[in-house]
Parts: C-alpha cells; sequence; structure tokens
C-alpha cells in the first residue's frame, strides 16, 4: 500500500472501479458528500483511537485512491514508494530467482498489487490489510493467494509462519506503537526471517505537504512527534498519521528484534514525472521522500 496524501491529490482517468449499490444513496447523497469537511490538527492519538480512525478512512478512500492511483500502482507490480522504486530492481527481499516457494506476508497490501507480483515469482504470499474495502479491490482485480483482513498489532498467524515480509506504506505510518508491529512480525517469521518496509522519509515532517516551491521550506520541528489528525465535529479522529525520527525507527527496529541491515533512501529518477500528494520531482530532487529499512529477525 503506498501512501495517502493530505495535500496536493491528482486525478487520473480511470474510470470507477467498484460500482456502488443505488440504495447505499440517501435523498440528501452520500454519506461522504453531507459529511463535513474533517479539521486537521495535531494532538495525541493512541493505540485504539489510531486504528479505528484508519480502518474507517481506508473504507471509506478505497476506491478513490485505487483510482487515483491504480495506474501508476499497476496490478501486479511491486512499488516501494511513490518514486517508483521497483522490487524488481532493488531486490530488498532477495533476488527474484529465490523467492520461489518462499512464505510471504504482505502487510497493509491494500488492493495487492505486491503480493500478485511475489505470486507471479513462485511466492506463497498471503495479503493483510486493515481496510475490508481495500481488500475487496484486491479480489476485484484477482489471485489465488489468501486476503486476510486484519490488524497489524494483532497478527492471526502462529509463531514462525513465513519466511518473509513486506509492506510499501502499510501499517507503520498510522499505529501509535510501532514496536507492537514489529514484534508481532518478528513472532510471525522463522529465525532469520527477512522484513522490509517503506515510510515517509521522517525529515518530510518538518515540510508542508505540497509538491511546489511552497513544499520546500521548513514550517515545523522534525522533532515534534505530535500525530497529525484528522477530526469530525465531535473531535473524533477519522484519520491519524504518526511521526517518528530517522532514530526513532531505528531504535522501534532494535526492540521489536531485529537487526536493522540496510536503510535505503531512493532518488527520484528521471523517468518519473508524476506528482502523489507530496511527492513530486521539484522535491524529489533535492530531499528525500521514502525511508525504506531492511531488517533481519534476530
Amino acid at each position: 500500500m503506498t501512501p495517502p496524501e493530505r495535500a496536493g491529490r491528482k486525478s487520473t482517468t480511470r474510470e470507477p472501479i467498484i460500482q456502488e449499490s443505488v440504495t447505499s444513496k440517501t435523498a440528501t447523497g452520500t454519506a461522504a458528500e453531507t459529511a463535513a469537511e474533517p479539521e486537521a490538527t495535531r494532538r495525541a492519538a493512541g493505540v485504539a483511537e489510531s486504528s479505528r480512525a484508519n480502518r474507517g478512512w481506508w473504507d471509506r478512500n478505497a476506491d478513490e485512491y485505487q483510482i487515483e492511483h491504480g495506474t501508476f500502482l499497476g496490478d501486479d507490480r511491486f512499488v516501494w514508494g511513490p518514486e517508483g522504486l521497483d522490487e524488481v530492481e532493488a531486490e530488498l527481499l532477495g533476488p527474484a530467482q529465490e523467492l520461489a516457494g518462499k512464505a510471504v506476508l504482505e502487510i497493509g497490501s491494500g488492493a495487492a498489487q505486491c503480493s500478485r507480483w511475489l505470486a507471479a515469482q513462485g511466492a506463497r504470499p498471503v495479503a493483510l490489510d486493515l481496510s475490508h474495502r481495500q481488500l475487496q479491490h484486491a479480489l476485484r482485480i484477482g489471485g489465488t493467494f489468501p486476503l486476510v483482513c486484519a490488524d497489524a498489532t494483532a497478527l492471526p498467524f502462529a509463531d514462525a509462519s513465513f519466511d518473509l515480509a513486506c509492506s510499501a506504506y502499510g501499517a507503520l505510518p498510522f499505529v501509535a506503537d510501532p514496536v507492537l508491529v514489529l514484534r508481532e512480525v518478528r513472532r510471525v517469521l522463522r529465525p532469520g526471517g527477512r522484513f522490509v518496509f517503506s515510510v515517509t522519509h521522517p525529515i518530510r515532517w518538518a515540510f508542508p505537504d505540497e509538491p511546489g516551491p511552497e513544499g520546500l521550506s521548513v514550517s515545523a520541528s522534525y522533532f515534534d512527534r505530535t500525530p497529525y489528525v484528522e477530526q469530525d465535529e465531535a473531535g473524533r479522529a477519522v484519520y491519524v498519521e504518526h511521526h517518528r525520527t530517522i532514530g526513532d525507527r531505528v531504535r522501534d527496529v532494535v526492540a521489536g528484534g531485529f537487526h536493522l541491515v540496510d536503510l535505503v533512501e531512493p532518488e527520484w529518477p528521471a523517468w518519473n514525472s508524476s506528482e502523489w500528494g507530496g511527492w513530486s520531482p521539484l522535491r524529489g530532487n533535492l530531499i528525500p521522500g521514502t525511508a525504506i529499512f531492511v531488517c533481519v529477525r534476530d
């Protein structure tokens, strides 16, 4: 799952991909149309509130997300982030020819594009996502691998069930305590198993989430870990994203029982002229937008 965007959305020309029943509309329009625009703020948000808010956000926004970004993501590509770094080239999980037969857990899978690519290499993926609606898109595209709707802080698998685990912008940016996720991933990995995950590069939190020149001036403290929250009129969170510094992420990896073997900061490639929320060629050529952590289970 690549990230949502808090500003600067860019539409594509793809047609709607899952049609809603007409009974889902009221005389005054859909619930989304009648709901008030959420308020953006920075405030504390715990594990339970973050999980509830983000499950609801992804269920409500899965259709729009897949319409806007489905072309870029493809149906069976493994892309680590908006820069377009592809696992075919990066081989962060290992050489493609060595994936055959490996049991792989994808966390925050969205429409399971990465799992579909893994299956094509002969791997045995399981695609897990918090959002039921995102997994409906995985069903729409198709595949023979399992789809599991569950929270990454409580994985419904036995110990040592997987050889590898991966997460492309899934789960980690949206949980209040990422160590809970890392410990769960460690539990379900076999000894020596590799977990690779990508998140928004922490330095981006110091800049406005804008693709143009206004997104190049520091506007906040990099060290402010206060979560970004969108809340409704009653003050209930409807979307939450958590900031961790690079040092925090490294400490989380160690606390989760992993050994960090690489930290990849993809450069913006010349071929990529697209904008994705705050990601753009202008910013990508100057400051990193994605951080990829390559970890091995101790």
